[in-house]
């Protein structure tokens, strides 16, 4: 997975809190999916900063892909489960 910028992404897992807390990528943000839309401005102001989203299997991270696409986030990926983006971004998953 070859980013274009050296900042390394910003991690966004997109599950409930308990399945956050059950393990997750090191360093990821937590925004659960039913929250996504009113806070995800906030979270992320700068839209040309990489992102790659995560949940369990990659349904509902590849929906808050899309609603970022949409709002015109331009370096924004849908990662699949946490336990796929551990591997690719070489990071360990962190229990709560």
């Amino acid at each position: 997975m070859s980013h274009t910028s050296s900042i390394a992404p910003l991690i966004i897992d997109v599950r409930s809190p308990g399945e956050f807390a059950g393990g997750h990528v090191r360093g990821s943000v937590n925004i659960p999916l039913d929250r996504f839309a009113e806070t995800i401005a906030a979270q992320v102001p700068d839209k040309s900063s990489p992102v790659i989203l995560c949940c369990a299997s990659g349904g509902r991270s590849g929906m808050a892909c899309s609603f970022m696409q949409q709002m015109g986030y331009q370096q924004v990926s849908n990662g699949g489960s946490a336990g796929a983006v551990s591997m690719q971004c070489g990071l360990p998953i962190d229990r709560l």
